[in-house]
């Protein structure tokens, strides 16, 4: 099936429609508070675990990363890669490369992340392929700009 034979999607767009409207299902199963919170990061941890060498390692440094400087967003998964969301929203997000076949894994802000700035200009998604040490301090850095001065 080509990409015009499926509405304009490919098949890992499709795959990610489909892993969504399963993760929004389970949501409305499950039970809400600290269960909810365990049972999300689980699977979000599940997820990681199943990535590709290479894509693995960085979505657990950013889990690290997150779990230390925004405690407050929690774990979920978004579209069947790692989120970390605020009251159900996700602010920030980890997209496999490999696993979505393509060159870079993705780090991304949605809307919900507070990285509005005086220049009215600021970047919603950053391309990973192996990043540097100074990179990851970058990245530390968004994560704790996009979670907000509260966290």
């Amino acid at each position: 099936m080509t990409k015009q034979d499926a509405g304009g999607f490919s098949a890992e767009e499709r795959r990610a429609m489909k892993e969504r409207a399963a993760e929004l299902k389970a949501d409305a199963k499950r039970a809400k508070g600290a269960e909810k919170a365990a049972a999300e990061e689980a699977e979000l941890l599940a997820k990681i675990a199943q990535m590709p060498d290479g894509d693995r390692e960085m979505a657990e440094r950013l889990h690290q990363i997150v779990a230390s400087v925004a405690p407050g967003l929690a774990p979920k998964l978004y579209y069947g890669q790692p989120g970390y969301a605020r009251g159900g929203k996700v602010v920030v997000f980890f997209r496999s490369g490999q696993m979505d076949k393509e060159r870079y894994s993705t780090f991304g802000v949605s809307a919900q992340a507070a990285l509005d700035g005086p220049s009215g200009f600021w970047p919603t998604s950053y391309a990973l392929i192996d990043p540097t040490e100074k990179a990851w301090e970058q990245l530390t850095e968004v994560v704790r700009r996009a979670a907000g001065a509260g966290e």
